[in-house]
């Protein structure tokens, strides 16, 4: 059975289902970054073995064996990696990039830029990464925790328009996607470049889209965010509007469900619900969403 080795520094694995680990260490004088995957099981969710959604298991392993992002414009990845696979699963190597502390307005000119990018087709590049992560929250019942708070109303119009907004989202221009682009993964800088890692969702969606849920975790507010990413995508891949639309639509149901999930393991337990909002694990999710409310208003006038 696979084992870290003793004196490995752990690492926020994130919440992959299929992400062991993962570990700080070093070769030589090289720091290093080990990232293990599980095969998935007979009994694991079928979505981790299909190719095209976000949760494909293989997807970290099968970008850095294809080099698909070594060279793209806007994001990158690391340079020198191992992939070292098993029966149980697999054990990735890549090299430590160090936080360049680098502004949102650089990270959005670069996701701009990325999304202009043509990648190779791969069978296992994500697709329409957020109807699958709405798929999963409607098996779980929808928003119902939501229900219960002040702001129930619109989250109910929104929940009722899922179906439309994603149809909307499906019709703009797909691109290059991240995937997950959280300042942690978006870290380092080389030149005009950002070096990105964890490139688990990797795939192509609707432009905009990485815009609207980095801007979740931002310093910065959409609009200068909006105004940098489109400086960085090439002419004529999209309007002005079309790349709002993406980030809109992206970023307010992705905080919706963040704070239904937040909201929801807390709700069982004693006392109101609204006297948990300050919990620190609810606290930052509902922080997120009033960032949003001019967002969450914009699509309620479509």
């Amino acid at each position: 059975m696979w084992q870290p080795e003793p004196g490995w520094l752990a690492l926020p694995a994130g919440s992959s289902a299929s992400t062991v680990g993962v570990w700080r260490t070093s070769l030589g004088d090289q720091p290093v970054v080990v990232k293990r995957l599980a095969a998935p099981l007979e009994d694991d969710q079928a979505e981790l073995s299909q190719p095209r959604h976000f949760a494909y298991w293989r997807r970290s392993a099968e970008v850095l064996l294809s080099g698909i992002v070594a060279e793209t414009p806007g994001l990158r990845a690391p340079t020198g990696a191992a992939v070292d696979e098993d029966v149980e699963g697999i054990t990735l190597t890549e090299e430590w990039v160090e936080d360049a502390a680098t502004s949102g307005l650089f990270v959005a000119h670069a996701l701009g830029r990325f999304a202009g990018a043509q990648l190779t087709p791969m069978p296992w590049l994500a697709r329409n990464q957020l109807r699958d992560r709405m798929d999963r929250v409607e098996r779980r019942g929808g928003w119902p925790t939501l229900a219960r708070t002040t702001v129930a109303d619109v989250a109910d119009v929104l929940w009722s328009r899922r179906t439309e907004m994603l149809a909307r989202a499906d019709a703009l221009v797909q691109v290059p996607q991240h995937g997950d682009p959280t300042p942690a993964n978006l870290r380092g800088r080389d030149g005009d470049d950002v070096i990105a890692v964890d490139w688990a969702m990797l795939g192509t969606g609707p432009v905009g889209a990485d815009l609207g849920y980095y801007a979740l975790a931002a310093r910065e507010e959409l609009e200068p965010l909006l105004d940098a990413y489109l400086m960085g995508l090439p002419d004529g891949v999209a309007t002005r509007d079309e790349v709002t639309l993406g980030a809109r639509i992206t970023a307010v149901y992705t905080v919706l469900n963040r704070a239904e999930w937040a909201l929801a393991r807390v709700a069982g337990g004693e006392g109101a619900l609204a006297g948990k909002y300050r919990h620190p694990s609810v606290a930052p999710h509902l922080r997120a969403l009033q960032r949003q409310f001019p967002h969450l208003e914009a699509l309620l006038g479509l």
